[in-house]
């Protein structure tokens, strides 16, 4: 019983910690990073369809992405599409590729990302906390029911209390990257 309140609360904690590690990645830095175009949704036949599936995205220097569509057709889409996101770039599409370049970040926009980034760990921080408090809520409903012993209920606590530190911690560890990253002139 205990095994598997640990495993799911582990299990749920991992998902969050990648879901910051995506989310993370998706912060514009000085660096051009394919990640930055991951959310971009582009308006295919009809169809929202994230940019990575309709183009290779490539950082063929520190400042520059290319994406190079499999379907020419669909440039005009995936111009419109970045135009209309959140990253504030303007695309320059030559018929054959689109080329996005990264203007250099200032000091005073650096400081938004980092606050932006640490906003978003302390999310996940309470969510990681949340799974702990469930998983103790259900550890303590066994006990009560005599599925498993008093000091097996200690046992579990303190064993998920484990896991929400290490999770903590390495979403503490991805700000303390990104941070730097970011910062990085």
């Amino acid at each position: 019983m205990t095994k598997e309140v640990l495993a799911q609360a582990e299990k749920k904690m991992k998902g969050v910690v990648e879901g910051a590690r995506r989310e993370f990645a998706a912060v514009r830095t000085g660096r051009a990073n394919p990640a930055l175009l991951e959310r971009v949704m582009v308006d295919y036949y009809g169809t929202p369809t994230p940019l990575p599936q309709l183009a290779g995205i490539t950082a063929p220097e520190a400042r520059v992405l290319l994406i190079q569509p499999w379907d020419r057709n669909a440039l005009k889409e995936i111009e419109s599409a970045i135009l209309k996101s959140d990253l504030g770039l303007t695309p320059t599409n030559d018929g054959q590729v689109i080329r996005l370049v990264l203007p250099p970040l200032t000091e005073e926009r650096r400081r938004e990302l980092v606050k932006l980034v640490k906003k978003e760990a302390e999310e996940r921080r309470v969510t990681v906390r949340n799974i702990r408090r469930e998983a103790n809520e259900e550890l303590k409903k066994a006990e009560k029911e005599g599925k498993i012993s008093e000091d097996e209920l200690r046992r579990a606590q303190e064993e998920v209390q484990k896991l929400t530190d290490r999770y903590i911690g390495e979403i503490d560890h991805l700000v303390e990257v990104k941070e730097k990253e970011i910062m990085e002139v």
